[in-house]
C-alpha cells in the first residue's frame, strides 16, 4: 500500500521576528548592530540568559542570548565567533550593573560576524524579554493552528464539489497564496500526445521558477524518486510530493513558506490521492474516506486484526507508512501514530511500540498498549517493543499497585513527575532528558535533586529506580490519576 504525506495538524512553532521584539515599547530594546533591514528575517526560537565566559555549549541554535557581561572575555571577537558557530540568533546585552554601556569592542565584533546585537535597558529584566518571546511564539502558533484548521475545512469542502480535483487545487493555491500543479502519472516536462495534461491553479510563475518546479515534479515522479523534494528559484519556494503509488505528483510554489504550509499541503495531498487513485472499495483508503465523512472506526474499518503503532525517530514518516503497508498515519503529536493490518518488525531510523492485535471496537485499548510499549522501547533503547499481557504487571493486584504508586509519588508535583519519568526513561542522562523535555540540563538537575529531597530516596540505587519506574508506569495506565 503506498504511503501518503503525513497530514500533521500541528505545524512547528514559528520563531519570533527580531523586529517584533524591537517594536515592543515596553521592552525598550535598541538594535546596535546586525539588525536594521534584517530584523524581519532574523527569527528567535528561544531565550537563554548566561554569564558564562563561553555559553556556546549550552545553545541549540536560534536563541536570543542575554548577558550582562559579568564574565565577558577580553577577546570579544572569539566570544562572538563561538556564538555564531553555535547558531545564536542574536545577542542581548543588559547595561548596568556591570557595564554602563555596551562595550565598543563587543559591538565591533558583532558587526564583523553579522550577529545582531541588542541593548537591553536597565529597567527591563531579562525575564520580561523571555516572557515576551514565549507570548509571541504562542500567539503565532495559535494563528498557524487556526489557519491549518480552516484550510482543512475549506479543502474538504472543495473535495466535495462536482469537479473535486480542480476545485481542490484552486483552494490549495489560494490558501497558500501561491501556485499548485498536479502532474499525471508518466508526465514529463514536455507533454506527449495522448497524455493527460498537467493541472495548474493559482498565481502564474516566472519562467525560471516554472522550470525549476517542472524539474522537481519529474524527479519525484520518477521510479525510485525521493519522497519529497524542495528547491528555490526566482524568489519562490518550491516543493513536490508524490501521490500514492501511481506516479502522480503534487507541486506547490509559495513566495514565503510558513510553518503551516507543509501541513496544509499534506492534507491536500491525502485528499487528492483519495480522489485520483483507483482502489477497490473496502481498502484502507476507503476506510479513511468513510472516517473523514464522519463514520466510526468500527463501521469504517475491516475486521482486522489491526495493530496500533506508536513511533519516534528520524526517518521519513511516508517511508514508515509504506513499510507498514498503510495510509492511516497521524503525525499531529511528537509521536507518529499508525494503524496497520501488517504486524511490524524493527525498521531503521525508528523506535516502535506495537499493540496486541485488536478488532476495530478495541482500538482505544490498543492505543494505550502501543503508547506504553513505545516507552518501554525508549527506556531499553530497543528498536521495537510489543505489548505483552504477562510480566511483572500480571503478578500484582492492579488496585494495590495503584495505591502504592500514588503513595510513593504523592510528594511530587506534576512537573516533577514528568521530569522524573523522562530522566528514568533516559537512564539518568541529563542531556538526553533535557532534550526530550525541551529544557536546560541544569533545570533537569535541579528538578531531580528536588525529587530526591521530597521522596527521601537514593535515586542512584537501581532498586529505587526500578520501584519508581514501576510506580510511574502504573500511574500512566490511569488516565484520571491526579498525580499524572
Amino acid at each position: 500500500m503506498p504511503a501518503l504525506p503525513s497530514a500533521s495538524a500541528t505545524p512547528p512553532t514559528p520563531g519570533v521576528e527580531l523586529a517584533a521584539l524591537l517594536a515592543d515599547r515596553e521592552l525598550g530594546l535598541r538594535a546596535l548592530t546586525g539588525a536594521g533591514d534584517r530584523a524581519a528575517a532574523v527569527a528567535v526560537h528561544a531565550v537563554h540568559a548566561s554569564e558564562m565566559a563561553d555559553p556556546s555549549p549550552y545553545l541549540l541554535g536560534g536563541e536570543l542570548l542575554l548577558t550582562a557581561g559579568a564574565q565577558l572575555e577580553a577577546d570579544a571577537d572569539a566570544y562572538v565567533a563561538r556564538l555564531v558557530a553555535a547558531g545564536a540568533a542574536a545577542l542581548g546585552f543588559g547595561v548596568a550593573p556591570v557595564y554602563e554601556e555596551v562595550p565598543p569592542e563587543l559591538a565591533a565584533a558583532c558587526a564583523r560576524h553579522g550577529l545582531p546585537l541588542l541593548e537591553v535597558p536597565p529597567r527591563t529584566p531579562f525575564t520580561a524579554v523571555a516572557r515576551t518571546v514565549w507570548r509571541l511564539m504562542a500567539e503565532a502558533r495559535t494563528r498557524e493552528l487556526r489557519r491549518v484548521t480552516e484550510a482543512q475545512q475549506s479543502l474538504a469542502a472543495a473535495a466535495a464539489r462536482p469537479d473535486p480535483v480542480p476545485a481542490l487545487l484552486r483552494r490549495l493555491a489560494a490558501t497558500l497564496g501561491g501556485h499548485a500543479t498536479l502532474l499525471p502519472a508518466g508526465q514529463g516536462p514536455g507533454q506527449a500526445a495522448g497524455q493527460a495534461a498537467a493541472r495548474h491553479a493559482g498565481r502564474d510563475l516566472p519562467p525560471e521558477a516554472a522550470g525549476a518546479l517542472a524539474a522537481l515534479l519529474t524527479r519525484v515522479g520518477a521510479p525510485g524518486g525521493p519522497a519529497t523534494a524542495t528547491d528555490a528559484a526566482a524568489g519562490w519556494q518550491l516543493t513536490a510530493y508524490p501521490l500514492g503509488g501511481e506516479g502522480q505528483v503534487l507541486g506547490v510554489a509559495v513566495p514565503d513558506r510558513t510553518p503551516g504550509d507543509h501541513a496544509i499541503t499534506a492534507i491536500a495531498a491525502v485528499l487528492l490521492t483519495l480522489l485520483t487513485t483507483h482502489r477497490p472499495a473496502g481498502t484502507e483508503a476507503g476506510a479513511l474516506t468513510r472516517l473523514l465523512l464522519g463514520g466510526s472506526p468500527a463501521e469504517a474499518l475491516g475486521p482486522g486484526p489491526w495493530h496500533v503503532v506508536h513511533a519516534r525517530g528520524t526517518g521519513d514518516p511516508q517511508a514508515l507508512a509504506a513499510a507498514l503497508g498503510t495510509v492511516l498515519v497521524d503525525a499531529r503529536e511528537e509521536e507518529l501514530r499508525l494503524l496497520a493490518e501488517r504486524e511490524p518488525g524493527p525498521l531503521p531510523g525508528w523506535r516502535l511500540g506495537v499493540s496486541a492485535p485488536a478488532g476495530p471496537e478495541a482500538l482505544a485499548g490498543a492505543e494505550a498498549q502501543a503508547r506504553r510499549a513505545l516507552r518501554r522501547a525508549e527506556a531499553a533503547r530497543a528498536p521495537l517493543a510489543r505489548h505483552t499481557a504477562g510480566g511483572l504487571d500480571a503478578l500484582l493486584d492492579p488496585a494495590e499497585a495503584l495505591t502504592h504508586a500514588r503513595e510513593l509519588l504523592a510528594p511530587l508535583a506534576p512537573e516533577q513527575v514528568r521530569t522524573l519519568r523522562a530522566w528514568l526513561a533516559h537512564h539518568g542522562s541529563w542531556d538526553r532528558t533535557a532534550a526530550a523535555l525541551g529544557v536546560h540540563r541544569n533545570t533537569v538537575r535541579q528538578r531531580v535533586a528536588r525529587c530526591t529531597a521530597l521522596l527521601g530516596l537514593d535515586l542512584d540505587d537501581p532498586d529505587t529506580r526500578m520501584e519508581l519506574w514501576f510506580a510511574l508506569r502504573t500511574l500512566d495506565r490511569q488516565d484520571n490519576s491526579p498525580v499524572t
